[in-house]
Order: structure tokens, then sequence, then C-alpha cells
């Protein structure tokens, strides 16, 4: 019997989602993570938005999927790819 799918993957693969590198929320370099996001979001075509707000919607979204899974050394280090998304899209960082 396959493995049932979760949700969240169902919605990764088939919704309006950025098509994302391979293992991109594993990279420890938070603006490796940024700019690889800012990269999918300015180039697909499966998105709704601005770049900015896919890029930022889908980092996210793994971040809130992930919850108690991710260790506080990997949060830190999605919640700094944020600050980073800011910095490459010049948006106020915010308080």
């Amino acid at each position: 019997m396959a493995a049932k799918k979760k949700w969240s993957q169902d919605v990764t693969e088939h919704s309006d989602a950025l098509d994302l590198e391979k293992n991109l929320f594993e990279k420890d370099d938070p603006k490796a993570i940024a700019q690889s996001l800012k990269r999918s979001a300015e180039h697909s075509h499966r998105k709704k938005g601005t770049p900015f707000q896919s890029a930022m919607s889908m980092l996210t979204f793994y971040i809130n999927r992930a919850g108690k899974g991710l260790s506080q050394e990997r949060k830190d280090t999605l919640e700094r790819a944020k600050d980073e998304l800011r910095v490459l899209f010049d948006r106020p960082k915010k308080a």
C-alpha cells in the first residue's frame, strides 16, 4: 500500500505554489534560501500575487507546516531567510 500524501505536499505540488529548488529548506545559509526563493518567484508561472508575496508565502507555509518538527536552529535560519527576502526585494524590515 502506498503511503498517503499529506495535504501540504499536495498543495505544494498541485496548487499555484512556486517551482522550488530541491531540498531548498534544508540549506544552512539564509541568504541562499532567500535568493533561491526570489529566483523561483520571479521565474515561476505557478504563482499568484507579486514575486515577494509568493516567496514569503512559501517560506511561511513551510515553517508553519514543519511546526514542532523544526529544531530551534533550523527555525532561526528560516526566520533569517525571511529577513534576507525583505532585503532582496527592498522591503522594510519587520519590527
